[in-house]
């Protein structure tokens, strides 16, 4: 399961987000959907943090990690309108990938800090 923690300001702004975990490999004649979660999981969160450094000025911290399936991300000072509306994106499809698959591919919880 790809366990998401998006981590948030006390205006409930994103400003982190933490990914570990895989959906699994789908084995012939198995349950659709695992591959596909992974796929579009790791696809939203690198074309976040790509078009961040891309298309902002904003300082982040990002980490991956291909064992785990580990991503994280966070802004550590201030987040411009451009990063906090990718960020917006990163979440909405998440939730979408998350509404449609649900449990055991995908978990996503929200965490102020």
């Amino acid at each position: 399961m790809v366990e998401v923690t998006v981590m948030t300001d006390s205006e409930q702004r994103y400003r982190a987000i933490h990914m570990v975990g895989h959906a699994g490999l789908a084995e012939p004649y198995e349950v659709e959907g695992q591959e596909l979660v992974c796929a579009a999981v790791s696809a939203l969160a690198l074309n976040m943090a790509n078009s961040v450094e891309r298309f902002t000025k904003d300082r982040f911290e990002a980490e991956t990690d291909d064992v785990s399936g580990g991503f994280f991300f966070r802004f550590p000072s201030s987040v411009s309108s451009g990063s906090e509306l990718l960020m917006n994106s990163l979440v909405f499809g998440l939730l979408n990938i998350e509404e449609e698959y649900g449990e055991p591919y995908i978990k996503i919880r929200f965490k102020e800090v």
